[in-house]
């Protein structure tokens, strides 16, 4: 009767064991099935917002892109337009703004720590863009544009052959006497000065300005050449402006 009883007991314990054991599977399984569940629900949510804010990035760069380049392209046609309607202000201002860039790098360039820009020399370099270099520019390219209307190679060279021996001499002179007058000296100082500065400067131009005018006249049209050739005259007009800085030569 008593074994009975215990044998009964134990069985009625491990089956009670066996449910909670059970019971407690499904909770864990229930609980995990749950995280689970959220887990993929939060995924879902979340996931798809992520390719939405590339997209909105997306969509701002190229925006802005896009309204940089119509900024761009309008200041273009912009500056198209007033060379076709005003030419000879147009690239005389363009040529004032190069040299006045140029003398300002230039002095940044030589200057010490404790020296501060010249502003005097360097609305003398633009005023000589202003008030010269734009309208020669204008004349000799249309002049280099009629006479020798083609792209050739034997045409380029002529045209360069004639700028070397014609329009760079004569506008370093006037570049160099111009800049010297505004500094009060006088004749005999400027041609002192014509005298020393002049032949090197056109010697150093050799190493420079062919290449330069063949690129010019080969590939860009008349009515750019002037922008191009100032343009180019900016990494020049760097070391024309510091040789027209220096001090007066002495007259002989």
């Amino acid at each position: 009767m008593g074994l009975n009883f215990l044998t009964s007991l134990a069985k009625r314990t491990i089956i009670q064991h066996s449910k909670r054991c059970f019971t407690s599977k499904n909770s864990v399984s229930r609980i995990w099935t749950d995280s689970h569940s959220c887990t993929n629900n939060f995924k879902t949510t979340t996931i798809p917002t992520t390719p939405s804010s590339f997209s909105s990035l997306f969509i701002l760069r190229k925006s802005y892109s896009s309204a940089s380049s119509k900024t761009q392209l309008g200041f273009l046609r912009w500056y198209l337009g007033a060379l076709e309607s005003r030419p000879i202000i147009t690239k005389s201002v363009s040529s004032a703004i190069i040299y006045a860039a140029a003398d300002l790098t230039s002095q940044m360039i030589t200057m010490s720590p404790s020296d501060s820009l010249d502003i005097i020399r360097t609305l003398r370099m633009a005023g000589f863009g202003l008030l010269i270099l734009g309208t020669a520019q204008h004349h000799w390219f249309n002049f280099m544009g009629r006479v020798l209307p083609n792209r050739d190679i034997v045409s380029t060279l002529k045209k360069l052959l004639m700028g070397q021996l014609a329009f760079g001499p004569v506008i370093n002179s006037v570049f160099f006497s111009f800049n010297a007058a505004l500094q009060g000296e006088n004749g005999e100082e400027i041609a002192a000065r014509l005298k020393r500065d002049l032949l090197p400067t056109m010697m150093n131009g050799l190493m420079y300005w062919p290449f330069c005018d063949f690129l010019t006249y080969k590939v860009i049209p008349v009515h750019l050449q002037p922008l191009a050739n100032s343009a180019f005259a900016y990494a020049w007009s760097i070391y024309l402006t510091y040789v027209a800085s220096l001090k007066k030569a002495v007259a002989v």
